[in-house]
């Protein structure tokens, strides 16, 4: 057994277990966790893969008219970006609860039906203002990327889940039109711009 008392020597067994510090999460980068994680391109831009669609449906008369059936009560995914890619604006019809996993800090941008905006800052960091878990809530117009992105190299990568239910459908999944987007809020032309595709 080892012990340590002030002015002594450290007394360790030679039989004990050597300490063995785990591989640094530093050098787990975009490239290990797509491949560890079996993550594919989305059509937002990133990698994803669906982890987790409930055994329970809802029945579409349960759900708001805007939905066009049944819909698993909750689904989960993984959800990657890396470097200067972006997830682009885009809109569900079910509020989605972001988790933050590892890497590097993402910002979400999200902009309400009447124009209103707020930035959701996922990190590890609380000290920094950083959050692990946030709510997009249902309709709001929302798009992702690294905080560091604006760097003219960067190789940084946030790992994050997202939890939507009702569960996700692509019928409720509609992706912005810049110029369109742009026109309706013009207060943020600028952000849409950049944050979409068209």
């Amino acid at each position: 057994m080892g012990w340590y008392g002030a002015g002594t020597l450290a007394l360790v067994s030679p039989t004990a277990p050597k300490y063995c510090e785990p591989e640094s999460a530093m050098t787990k980068n975009a490239n290990y966790w797509i491949k560890k994680l079996n993550l594919e391109a989305h059509p937002e831009g990133g990698f994803y893969r669906q982890t987790y669609k409930a055994d329970l449906v809802l029945p579409g008369e349960a759900l708001p008219p805007n939905f066009t059936g049944p819909r698993a009560v909750s689904t989960a995914i993984y959800f990657l970006l890396q470097g200067k890619s972006f997830s682009a604006f885009h809109r569900l019809r079910s509020d989605e609860l972001w988790h933050f996993y590892a890497g590097a800090p993402l910002l979400v941008h999200v902009i309400g039906e009447s124009g209103e905006y707020s930035r959701i800052p996922l990190g590890s960091d609380p000290e920094a203002g950083e959050e692990l878990q946030a709510v997009v809530k249902a309709g709001c117009w929302f798009a992702s990327h690294l905080r560091d992105s604006h760097l003219r190299e960067t190789t940084s990568f946030a790992l994050v889940g997202c939890t939507v239910a009702p569960g996700f459908d692509f019928e409720d999944f509609e992706l912005a039109k810049g110029k369109e987007m742009a026109r309706r809020y013009p207060k943020h032309r600028q952000l849409i711009e950049k944050l979409t595709r068209d």
